[in-house]
């Protein structure tokens, strides 16, 4: 596998080019995190899964606290509606557990992302090499 050191002049210009398009920008995914219960971080930083898992535990918070609200207009001493509340703060607060240690965990996942992004670009700046190799085109002298 290249690395950044193994890479021509143009091939350096051309991994930078694609790099600064394709990276995930830090700044944006903690502006994302502030509305962390929507997992929207977690779609940026593409894992969807668990972007996924945030927005239907918020969905969920949200319709305990509506069916806990209606039951309780509805009937004072229903107990559906005390489970339906007591659901309610229970997805609300490992909601906002996940998102506190997302806190923590942003920097490594937006490092893995983007280290994934430029392993991906190295990969096909060496196919590229091959091909031109298996043409019969000479590959420029490496850079010191």
């Amino acid at each position: 596998m290249l690395t950044k050191h193994d890479l021509t002049l143009s091939e350096l210009l051309i991994l930078n080019s694609e790099l600064r398009g394709a990276e995930k920008s830090p700044a944006v995914a903690y502006l994302m995190l502030l509305g962390g219960h929507l997992g929207l971080h977690r779609f940026y930083l593409k894992r969807i899964g668990s972007g996924i898992a945030q927005l239907l535990l918020f969905i969920a918070a949200v319709l305990f606290y509506f069916v806990g609200a209606i039951s309780s207009a509805v009937s004072s001493t229903s107990s559906f509606s005390i489970l339906a509340i007591m659901l309610c703060i229970l997805s609300g607060v490992a909601l906002f557990v996940w998102v506190i240690v997302d806190l923590f965990l942003l920097p490594g996942m937006i490092r893995s992302y983007n280290e994934g992004v430029k392993q991906e670009i190295l990969a096909a700046i060496e196919h590229h090499r091959r091909m031109e190799q298996l043409a019969g085109r000479p590959i420029p002298d490496l850079i010191d």
